[in-house]
């Protein structure tokens, strides 16, 4: 039997690091990740959606679509969400 890891199956389906295709199923699952991490945080704080979108003035359909999937998030917004919202910080960084 022929077994594969993970990585070697994106490397099929999506193309190598580098590619246009694995580049972009890379953003896409990190802005996902964002999500649950904010849903999380949300949900530890004992908030609801309509509660946090309150907070950040924003709808809760907004504060529901970025949970589901973190695209399109800006940083004012995301700094918004973690500190007005959530009390606690943001930490980026870049990876070159």
């Amino acid at each position: 039997m022929d077994t594969k890891d993970w990585k070697d199956i994106k490397d099929e389906v999506y193309g190598k690091k580098g590619t246009e295709r694995r580049d972009g199923l890379e953003r896409d699952f990190e802005s996902f990740k964002i999500g649950l991490l904010l849903k999380k945080a949300r949900e530890e704080k004992n908030l609801t959606q309509e509660e946090l979108a309150i907070l950040v003035d924003k709808k809760r359909t907004y504060i529901s679509r970025i949970e589901s999937n973190g695209s399109n998030l800006t940083l004012k917004t995301l700094y918004d969400i973690v500190e007005k919202g959530l009390g606690g910080k943001v930490k980026i960084s870049i990876d070159i």
